[in-house]
């Protein structure tokens, strides 16, 4: 109580000037109507900055609630979307290859599905994809998947209406793989380390290779038809031990923005696989 005293007897003659003047201003107002006018336009001007302010202040810490409200308007939006109703896809298209015939003279076919990819990893040592395609629309294990570009991989695993594919880029996938310009196969792996190379291995060193040269599938593999684009080779490396190439091959496939593919049925996979993987020993 001392120091408001102390302050007003220190400040007493300031005070007061403050007091006239407002009493002044009042007066001032009371008497003219244009500067009523004048101070009533001013109060409101200070009132609705100081209404602005606070109304920002309130509505801060409101954001929560508002984003809350926010979203259960765009769930319900986009719950309406047209988009959302899509029936499963069963459309067909059927490739036939006429360079591989049977003992009877019939073409080999492949069944072509595509397929939207709903799920999709690149940056793990084992990759895989999802589909939105299983087997109610057609999908069987072992069946190919391939963009646009290039090959994909290969369907491990169905449930009615998914598919999940092992990606080229898993440590478990091989493929038989082939230079296009003299048909010199190899097997076709992944090192684990960069989504955009793979390794081709066991190419013999009697092949004509060169950088820049096409990788294709090879007529042995029962997954995928022959002659399919694989990628480029980007680098050879060989040791003076062995007989065989190692090849790093560039994919044609950019597996960071898949979006699209196809699935492809070999119609005697079964009977093929069977075939290679009978161990019983002729009599």
């Amino acid at each position: 109580m001392k120091n408001i005293f102390l302050f007003i007897r220190r400040y007493l003659t300031f005070l007061s000037f403050l007091l006239l003047q407002v009493m002044a201003i009042v007066m001032l107002s009371s008497a003219s109507k244009t500067h009523q006018s004048f101070f009533a336009t001013a109060a409101n001007e200070v009132t609705g900055g100081i209404n602005k302010q606070y109304s920002g202040f309130r509505d801060y810490f409101a954001l929560k609630e508002t984003n809350r409200l926010l979203a259960e308007e765009n769930v319900r939006l986009r719950n309406m979307l047209a988009s959302n109703f899509v029936a499963p896809n069963t459309d067909k298209e059927l490739y036939v290859d006429t360079l591989v015939k049977d003992t009877l003279g019939r073409s080999r076919k492949f069944t072509w599905l595509p397929a939207k990819v709903v799920g999709n990893s690149y940056a793990l040592q084992n990759n895989f994809i999802t589909v939105e395609r299983g087997s109610n629309q057609g999908v069987k294990k072992g069946m190919a998947a391939v963009s646009s570009a290039g090959i994909v991989g290969v369907v491990v695993e169905t449930s009615p209406n998914f598919s999940k594919i092992m990606s080229l880029i898993h440590r478990s996938s091989k493929v038989s793989a082939m230079l296009k310009k003299d048909n010199n196969t190899g097997s076709l792996e992944w090192d684990g380390t960069d989504p955009g190379f793979l390794t081709l291995r066991n190419v013999t060193k009697g092949a004509k290779v060169a950088k820049g040269d096409s990788v294709i599938t090879s007529n042995y593999s029962a997954n995928f038809p022959p002659k399919l684009l694989i990628g480029t080779v980007a680098e050879i490396s060989s040791e003076s031990s062995s007989n065989f190439y190692t090849l790093k091959i560039r994919t044609a496939t950019n597996f960071f923005s898949l979006q699209y593919i196809y699935l492809i049925e070999n119609v005697r996979y079964a009977e093929q696989v069977q075939l290679e993987t009978n161990t019983s020993r002729i009599p």
